[in-house]
């Protein structure tokens, strides 16, 4: 197919781009090389792909990007969490204006197939299990409980400390930050414009993505990362809260393989998918893992809290599993090390 990969210089991207040309799609990248993203010294070059070098929010150039395209994977994003009252309008603007954007060019190209890279954040706290109320959503988090070292989230009817419970896509939504927020918009914006067209939305909800090429030194860094590069500065890796807090580390190779499936298979209707290793780890344990791999000093677990981060969220990727006969190849062991090792 020739498809318009957008955000294809990105982390992800890159390994969407690797994905495709070696399946033997025909690929075009639209990129704008935010430095705030790609860090001001990014090379603008990619090989055997077409480059243009423009932002998503330019409508001129999504019409020149889209031509002659049978299919688009929508990476390009503003991400990290959203921080500050002031990160909003970039958000709003960087993901959801562009995103309109890009999806009215579509329409207007007569492009029917979209995949779109989602986040696990459009789904906040998830679901906890509370051992007398079952399934519960669990509440906001409080600040003068977080600040008091209280980092489980209570069950809302009584106030028990919840069990983890891995999230299926039929969770209910719930944005906690600015960047969750727009992840949300751009779902229900991809919804719109397929009811309006009758094109196919296939929206990946991808857990927490590690892995060659990760970014360190900009805003967007994961917390593998963060870590990683404090280990090679000799420093211990700081953990936030007590280090507890689960999530669902999928290696990136995994994730460019379930992106191009998904652009290459999903021909109809919206769909949602979880995409994650379907394996609790905890963020202490990542750091442990890297720490072990680098020779460096054991994590440092500060209490320091962020409040718009949730506290467990890792995802059951079976509905991706089956229908697209996916399933993750790297293991986390290997998966640290190789981080290590780069």
């Amino acid at each position: 197919m020739r498809v318009l990969l957008t955000g294809g210089a990105g982390f992800i991207g890159r390994h969407v781009l690797s994905e495709l040309l070696a399946r033997g799609h025909d690929v075009r990248v639209l990129d704008s090389f935010r430095s705030d993203v790609h860090g001001p010294s990014s090379a603008k070059v990619l090989d055997d792909a077409e480059l243009l070098i423009a932002d998503v929010r330019d409508a001129a150039a999504i019409d020149r990007a889209l031509n002659g395209v049978e299919a688009v994977l929508h990476l390009a994003a503003k991400v990290g969490l959203g921080v500050d009252a002031d990160d909003l309008p970039d958000y709003a603007s960087s993901n959801d204006v562009g995103t309109a954007e890009l999806l009215a060019g579509m329409a207007r190209a007569g492009v029917e197939r979209l995949t779109l890279a989602s986040s696990m954040v459009v789904y906040g706290e998830g679901i906890g299990h509370c051992p007398e109320h079952g399934a519960v959503r669990p509440g906001p988090r409080i600040e003068a409980a977080l600040a008091a070292g209280n980092f489980e989230s209570p069950c809302p009817a009584c106030g028990r400390p919840l069990e983890t419970a891995l999230v299926d896509e039929n969770a209910p939504l719930d944005p906690r930050n600015a960047y969750a927020s727009s992840k949300v918009a751009q779902e229900f914006y991809a919804a719109n414009w397929a009811r309006i067209t009758g094109g196919s939305v296939a929206a990946l909800r991808y857990h927490n993505v590690y892995g060659p090429g990760m970014p360190r030194d900009t805003p967007y860094a994961g917390v593998a990362a963060i870590f990683t590069s404090a280990l090679r500065r000799g420093q211990a890796p700081k953990v936030f809260e007590d280090g507890r807090q689960q999530r669902d580390f999928v290696h990136v190779r995994d994730v460019a393989i379930a992106t191009v499936l998904a652009c290459e298979k999903h021909a109809r209707g919206v769909r949602s998918f979880n995409i994650g290793s379907g394996t609790p780890r905890t963020v202490g344990q990542m750091a442990e893992a890297l720490a072990l791999a680098l020779k460096g000093p054991q994590p440092a677990i500060t209490g320091h809290y962020r409040l718009g981060d949730v506290r467990h969220i890792a995802a059951d990727s079976s509905r991706f599993r089956t229908e697209f006969e996916w399933s993750p190849a790297v293991e986390f062991a290997h998966g640290m090390a190789e981080l290590a090792s780069l």
